[in-house]
């Protein structure tokens, strides 16, 4: 134990010194404990339990791996190559319902000779449906006609199938890419519950579906994506998603980037839309491809990758209030900080007229704010420069105000400009479904899946935003679209359907 008497200097001055230099280092530790709080409170609130079987990591790195090998396969044309240890198609069990349709060429006499047709026999294919909620069977009859005449045949042709050479229906494709993509279903679960139906349908094959269906999808992913691009003002976020290293065994950080189009605050009826694009890593040179050919505002967080873009002055920023928010919220709920409970008053006070307006016309939201929340806006921006004097400048809440007033000087165009909004909610909502799905497929894996992850996400997400319920959309455009022209593909986007 420490005797206090002889540790203690007895000459005054050199009291005075001992007791300064101990007064320094107890606000040194004081510092650092309330820093640890702050981030142990920050962990505790972003921590995702994410433990999963050795073999579910398996199953979901084979699962990406054959999705990607699908869709280029698809997207270049190549042959399908039948691999030795590819499981064998087994024939569709008899107790599924089978709903018959038969195909004719509708003629009675021979095209040839005009002599009269008599039925040779008939061509099957099955082709396995899902009807949400129960698999059915389409058997798709074509009858053979042979000329009494000459002899001449005819037979209806097969229509266009997603996926020629293969079983699945429409329905069903669109069935397994919503499982997947919006409602987080790994495909070796889906595998799963279909064979409890009595279906045999392996994980493999499953993922051979996905790859070919996002190829053929692809086009319409492009055309959301010029949609949003199209534009005053769009929204931006990116989020990691590991990433498979080839011959590593071990996972790289890639990024998902969500561009979004809404301008229904404003009272716009352009139909709102999210835009996917995939990248290895998080370079400024991804989203300055992204956005080439994009003029106009973009709602973001301080990434420093954008920088670029708004150097070129074709891009102009307007920062997020949401960000600046949750940095308040993380310090009062670690620390019950008064200056940050003030803060996240104020900052209340600018969402509530913004709630107040919104549906209204741009020009009436710029008197709104110029009214009303200009001087909130400035007041709250003179109340955080105030603050700093008195609080220490390493304390987390000195940085979450410095961070406050870099951010609101990229944030006062919103009080000028009716077609801007507060806040990037916008992108922040449509990475949600990303980051939950993120926790069940843990990876990608490959450059090829994380391309046709974005191209399904951006289809589901931008139908959801439209109030177009998915599935039933996809379903329909996938029966339609191999035999669509490229050039009127937009005609299938979600907001031009009755699906």
């Amino acid at each position: 134990m420490l005797d206090i008497d002889k540790a203690l200097p007895k000459d005054p001055d050199e009291l005075r010194q001992f007791t300064a230099l101990l007064l320094a280092e107890v606000k040194s530790q004081a510092f650092l404990i309330e820093k640890l709080r702050h981030q142990l409170a920050g962990q505790r609130t972003h921590r995702f339990g994410s433990s999963s079987e050795s073999i579910e990591q398996l199953q979901l790195a084979l699962e990406t791996s054959e999705i990607a090998v699908a869709k280029m396969t698809a997207k270049l044309r190549l042959p399908d190559e039948e691999p030795k240890d590819k499981p064998k198609r087994r024939p569709i069990p008899d107790h599924i319902p089978r709903m018959e349709v038969e195909l004719t060429t509708g003629d009675d006499d021979c095209a040839q000779c005009g002599g009269g047709l008599r039925r040779l026999g008939e061509d099957v294919t099955e082709e396995l449906e899902y009807v949400p909620g129960r698999f059915i069977v389409n058997r798709i009859v074509r009858p053979r006609f042979a000329c009494s005449g000459c002899e001449a045949f005819t037979q209806a042709a097969l229509p266009s199938r997603p996926i020629e050479r293969g079983r699945p229906g429409p329905g069903l494709l669109a069935h397994v890419l919503v499982n997947k993509y919006a409602d987080h279903l790994p495909l070796y679960r889906q595998s799963g519950i279909f064979e409890r139906d009595g279906i045999d349908i392996d994980r493999s094959t499953l993922a051979d579906w996905v790859g070919k269906s996002t190829a053929l999808l692809e086009p319409l992913a492009d055309a959301i994506g010029r949609h949003v691009l199209a534009g005053q003002a769009i929204f931006a976020d990116d989020t990691p998603v590991k990433m498979l290293a080839p011959g590593t065994g071990k996972t790289a950080t890639a990024r998902l980037w969500a561009y979004g189009r809404d301008e229904r605050p404003w009272g716009s009826d352009v139909p709102p839309a999210s835009w996917y694009q995939f990248s290895p890593d998080r370079k400024g040179q991804h989203p300055k491809d992204h956005l080439s050919k994009y003029q106009g505002w973009m709602h973001a967080d301080g990434y420093a990758g954008f920088e670029d873009l708004y150097r070129s002055g074709d891009i102009r920023e307007v920062a997020c209030m949401a960000h600046v928010r949750r940095k308040f919220v993380d310090i009062h709920r670690a620390q019950g900080s008064a200056t940050a409970d003030e803060a996240i008053q104020r900052i209340a006070q600018l969402y509530a007229i913004e709630k107040e307006m919104r549906g209204s016309p741009p020009d009436q939201r710029v008197t709104l704010r110029q009214a009303k929340a200009k001087q909130i806006f400035d007041d709250l921006e003179a109340w955080l420069h105030a603050q700093l004097p008195s609080i220490s400048g390493k304390s987390p809440l000195a940085g979450a105000i410095r961070y406050a007033l870099t951010r609101m000087a990229r944030l006062r165009p919103y009080l000028d400009h009716g077609v801007l909004e507060l806040d990037n909610n916008t992108a922040e909502r449509a990475m949600r479904s990303v980051a939950i799905g993120r926790k069940n497929y843990l990876f990608v894996g490959s450059q090829t899946g994380g391309r046709a992850a974005a191209i399904a996400y951006t289809l589901i997400e931008t139908a959801k935003l439209n109030g177009i319920d998915p599935q039933a959309w996809l379903a329909d455009t996938l029966a339609r679209i191999p035999d669509y022209k490229i050039n009127r593909v937009d005609d299938l986007l979600p907001w031009k359907t009755t699906a």
